[in-house]
């Protein structure tokens, strides 16, 4: 059995920091994960994909978060059960809990951290005929890759960030993209929108609303598409299509864990520390849901941290913990290692 102070659910970016959190606290943390590799969906949709929103980054790429939560968590000496998902719970007379893991592996932790993103996920695929036919022989739902399509024709169709966001970037790699949105307006960011149309007047991005892919074509690999525009159809020559319709999110068995539920998101407390129904038990991340949510990374950073501090309360009853600034207070790792402020630093401060 594996006993650790938080074990994490999730080893996506909100469940790797909060390994770092828990670290700067003195506690110990296990992460449980079905994927057979610690990013989340980073890892396993769009490794390649840039992410603009982190502060500090004007851009960066998912797959290079990834690896640099991975070095700032390394010192917290976390351990890691991959390519495991999370079965059953059990509350144990103390408080605690006992995790067990759809292979039979046992996890007692007294404070159980929910971090499982979408959790499991689907593509949302467009009702078109025989497009399973066409999976992996032209139409792809995610983008793990870009140079997959170096120099080759490209249909997208979406109107959300993941739409625009790869539309954006694959300007720069296929040697055509087109961007179909069945209605004029676009739900992703609005820089993002206006990014799109500036490449759309420079003849980089070809864009056509309000369409929809109604037909695919191609007797071995997909050929050619066809769209229903202003009630006409046409055809239009490509060697991927892209449907980016969203993910289809699902609890899997954390749902009956007695957990309260909400439009298949975990309902927190907000307010305090993003705790559950369920005193020990906390979720945080996309997983969670609360009024205001919003399904950020760095909102999950934030939620983290909070949680954490909670955690430390439940772990240490009666302990006082009094919050330093990394800036003068440095970071001590479980190896015994110390990164200690910079004199400077602390001269300002103190």
């Amino acid at each position: 059995m594996v006993k650790t102070d938080i074990l994490i659910i999730g080893a996506g970016p909100t469940g790797l920091f909060t390994v770092f959190e828990a670290g700067l606290l003195k506690l110990k943390c296990h992460i449980l994960d079905a994927l057979p590799q610690a990013g989340g969906q980073l890892s396993e949709l769009y490794p390649k994909k840039p992410i603009y929103d982190i502060p500090g980054f004007p851009e960066v790429l998912a797959g290079d978060l990834v690896d640099n939560l991975m070095e700032q968590i390394k010192q917290f000496e976390p351990g890691f059960t991959l390519g495991e998902r999370a079965e059953t719970i059990e509350k144990q007379e103390d408080g605690s809990f006992i995790v067990t893991s759809n292979k039979g592996k046992k996890f007692h932790a007294p404070v159980v951290a929910i971090a499982g993103g979408l959790g499991s996920f689907e593509p949302r695929k467009p009702l078109i005929e025989d497009i399973e036919f066409y999976e992996d022989k032209g139409i792809k739902y995610f983008i793990k890759n870009p140079e997959k399509f170096r120099d080759k024709r490209v249909v997208i169709a979406g109107g959300g960030d993941s739409a625009l966001d790869w539309s954006i970037f694959l300007s720069n790699v296929a040697s055509e993209v087109t961007l179909i949105h069945r209605r004029n307006e676009f739900r992703g960011a609005l820089d993002s929108v206006d990014k799109v149309q500036e490449l759309k007047n420079e003849g980089k991005i070809k864009m056509i609303t309000p369409a929809e892919v109604v037909g695919l074509n191609g007797a071995e690999h997909l050929e050619s598409i066809d769209i229903e525009e202003d009630g006409a159809h046409r055809n239009i020559p490509t060697d991927y299509f892209i449907p980016l319709f969203g993910l289809t999110p699902k609890l899997g068995p954390i749902a009956n864990w007695g957990l309260e539920i909400e439009k298949n998101a975990i309902k927190v407390n907000n307010a305090l520390d993003y705790q559950t129904n369920i005193p020990g038990i906390f979720a945080i991340g996309d997983v969670n849901t609360y009024p205001g949510k919003l399904k950020l990374i760095l909102c999950g950073f934030h939620e983290a941290t909070m949680m954490c501090q909670a955690a430390y309360q439940i772990i240490n009853p009666g302990k006082k913990y009094v919050m330093k600034y990394t800036t003068v207070s440095g970071v001590d790792g479980f190896d015994g290692t110390r990164k200690e402020a910079p004199k400077a630093v602390v001269k300002a401060i103190t």
